[in-house]
């Protein structure tokens, strides 16, 4: 008898987004006259820049001839494009990471979720509240956090980020081996100082840990003093790994390329306490696991370090920005409490009542998608997440519309 898989049965019934998708096809399918505005799910909205459709032009062109077709390519990345980003994200801010210790993947979201397969199931894992629910579902589903007691996994270390500590968490009170962190944050939108990501290397070394650093928004960072990555930090490359994404940087949603970074000092441990390298093992799933992203996608990944393509990008990025500017100012001067928006794409608002019951209420009078901040965790509850990807028209539109719907 083929058996399933029972950790499944410990998640909840749908994935967070799927559960929004849901409820807003039935409000369309109800109200075919109303104009929906999307500023829930974290999905660009903007063209690809120029340059990188030119060379990804290019790519494809490259693909039609003989003389220059790539069959297979290597699973890590070309070198072209590790060399890029080793030279442009990492050393250029004094950081030095080498082509070899990046991994191009299809998006850090499998990343982030499969990364964990390198652990042992018994390992004490810490994890923000609010979080990016992929952390907790795909550790779920490997079976290391025991079953849901009042909306918290049982084997899990929760990390409570609030207005107390400003939505950056503290430090565990206990020892834990694997810790996740993502700055700029999904779903807050704060930001980590030099001094608190210090603090984090220095208990994941003193503790044997890995912290695993999510930097998917890492563009969005305007502020000089706040560090883009975690090895800007001292001793980071021994207890970190690091994730980031074109998606959106650059508008890969659709397209899809993103990378991992595992420098060779970064280890784990054996039962028995032997170091091992994480590199090797990240190459060996991967190698097995994943065959790469494709050519075309990579050389059009590439363009985004070029001169024209760095402009282009922030271009975009400012425009993102402006469209954040626009909502935290207009739901602020309202009464609403508002956290991050100045080096990220979201806003966290508190709305005091039922995130859920607020997500419908938005959608009902003001025709405006938001996400819930439950979907999150608990300590989501009473927020909303608002994106600002969308275009200048629909950001206004949708503002206005919040604004007279009287929603408190």
């Amino acid at each position: 008898m083929i058996k399933i898989n029972e950790n499944y049965s410990k998640l909840k019934a749908s994935y967070l987004f799927s559960d929004i998708s849901k409820r807003v096809s039935a409000f369309q399918a109800g109200n075919p006259d109303k104009e929906i505005i999307r500023l829930g799910i974290g999905d660009v909205t903007r063209a690809l820049p120029e340059a990188v459709v030119k060379a990804f032009h290019q790519g494809v062109d490259e693909m039609a001839d003989e003389k220059s077709f790539k069959g297979y390519g290597p699973e890590q990345g070309y070198e072209f494009l590790r060399k890029a980003i080793a030279e442009n994200d990492f050393q250029k801010r004094g950081a030095d990471i080498k082509p070899n210790e990046i991994f191009v993947s299809d998006g850090s979201k499998c990343d982030t979720g499969n990364i964990q397969e390198l652990f042992a199931d018994d390992i004490k894992i810490a994890i923000p509240d609010p979080v990016y629910p992929v952390y907790v579902d795909t550790n779920v589903m490997a079976g290391r956090t025991g079953i849901s007691m009042d909306g918290r996994y049982e084997k899990l270390v929760y990390l409570e980020c609030n207005k107390s500590n400003k939505f950056v968490p503290e430090l565990p009170k206990e020892k834990v081996d694997l810790i996740y962190l993502c700055f700029p944050n999904n779903p807050t939108g704060e930001v980590a100082t030099k001094k608190q990501l210090t603090e984090w290397v220095n208990y994941a070394r003193e503790n044997k840990s890995l912290i695993l650093f999510d930097a998917a928004y890492e563009a969005f960072i305007r502020d000089e003093n706040i560090p883009h990555s975690i090895y800007e930090i001292e001793g980071a490359k021994e207890v970190a790994i690091e994730f980031r994404s074109f998606s959106k940087t650059a508008g890969f949603t659709g397209t899809r390329c993103a990378y991992t970074v595992i420098p060779e000092e970064c280890v784990a441990y054996t039962s028995e306490g032997k170091p091992v390298q994480l590199l090797q093992l990240w190459n060996r799933r991967h190698t097995t696991k994943f065959n790469g992203v494709s050519y075309p996608v990579q050389k059009a990944a590439a363009a985004v370090y070029s001169e024209e393509g760095k402009k282009q990008v922030k271009d975009i990025i400012d425009f993102y920005l402006e469209n954040a500017k626009i909502i935290k100012t207009a739901l602020s001067k309202a009464g609403y409490t508002c956290t991050g928006g100045d080096n990220s794409p979201y806003i966290w608002v508190e709305t005091g009542t039922d995130s859920w019951e607020f997500f419908d209420k938005l959608l009902n009078k003001a025709n405006v998608v938001c996400t819930p901040g439950s979907g999150f965790g608990k300590c989501g509850e009473g927020y909303i997440r608002i994106s600002a990807f969308n275009s200048r028209e629909n950001v206004n539109k949708a503002v206005e519309r919040i604004l007279k719907a009287d929603m408190k």
